[in-house]
């Protein structure tokens, strides 16, 4: 029986898919690999008890090289880049004054404010932000997001459903998503679906620990599947919102050590840190621990 070459390398791939799923799991030399958090806020009321100073020795206890970072407002982002300029990659959140996450599509001034954000400073992305719902109202407002990402050849942070981030693709087939906290409450085989049926689309697993990790302490069988199929997009996160989240910062890093630790080693590498890197375009290693 004939094979023609498409099939050939399918069944290439889902070699290669098995000997990977059963290769060595990095274990506790996971305490070794440098992460880039890719979800990071560093918002108003951190500013205070978290100065930029403790932020970096966080994340130098912790392990951390590097961090994408947005803020309400941005100004918070952009005091952690002047402090560590080869820490962070900074991220332009649209949220300030009285726009938040729930009415920034409704606020006057929004893409002048986010045009005029892009052209001072040296953002990497746009967002995160947050698709509630819907509303073709707002169909003018994020196109031109989109075209401005687009342009300028950033990817967008989304904090949504799964609808939301297939409009975005509908509007810009060629962007660049991050889908925060890989959809949040969309089960994991949509998140496989989406993964799949976007190969510019990555995602963060920021908040989503608890769901990979099963109460055995080993990674479910489903999210073990989106984990290995999609390990080139995936990317781990802190989700640094409220100052809780900055009391618990090495316990949030450790949490994920804990479920990459279950991976083998090449896979583990690329969530932790590789994937970021590559996206960013940034030379990331233990080397940079340490320093500003």
């Amino acid at each position: 029986m004939k094979f023609s070459l498409a099939k050939l390398g399918v069944l290439l791939l889902l070699t290669l898919w098995d000997q990977s799923s059963t290769a060595e799991e990095i274990g506790a030399d996971i305490k070794n690999v440098p992460i880039f958090d890719a979800h990071m806020h560093y918002k108003e009321p951190a500013w205070g008890p978290y100065p930029v100073e403790t932020v970096i020795e966080l994340m130098d206890k912790s392990g951390v090289a590097m961090a994408l970072v947005s803020s309400t407002p941005d100004l918070g982002t952009i005091q952690l880049l002047k402090h560590a300029p080869n820490r962070i990659v900074a991220e332009l959140r649209p949220y300030h004054g009285s726009a938040g996450s729930s009415n920034w599509t409704k606020s006057d001034g929004m893409i002048d404010y986010i045009r005029t954000r892009l052209e001072r400073f040296s953002h990497e992305g746009i967002g995160e932000f947050h698709i509630h719902r819907i509303d073709p109202n707002d169909d003018s407002l994020l196109r031109a997001v989109a075209q401005m990402a687009k342009t300028k050849n950033i990817p967008l942070h989304i904090h949504s459903g799964a609808t939301p981030i297939e409009l975005f693709y509908r509007f810009e087939p060629d962007l660049t998503i991050i889908w925060a906290h890989a959809g949040m409450s969309e089960p994991p085989e949509t998140v496989d679906r989406l993964l799949s049926k976007f190969s510019s689309l990555y995602a963060d697993t920021s908040f989503r620990e608890n769901d990979i990790l099963n109460g055995e302490g080993t990674i479910s069988d489903v999210w073990l599947k989106v984990i290995k199929r999609h390990s080139e997009r995936l990317m781990v996160g802190t989700d640094t919102w409220v100052n809780g989240q900055w009391d618990n910062y090495v316990g949030l890093i450790e949490l994920n050590r804990r479920w990459l630790s279950k991976l083998p080693k090449d896979i583990a590498e690329k969530i932790a840190y590789k994937n970021a890197a590559k996206l960013f375009k940034r030379d990331v290693s233990r080397g940079l621990i340490g320093t500003n």
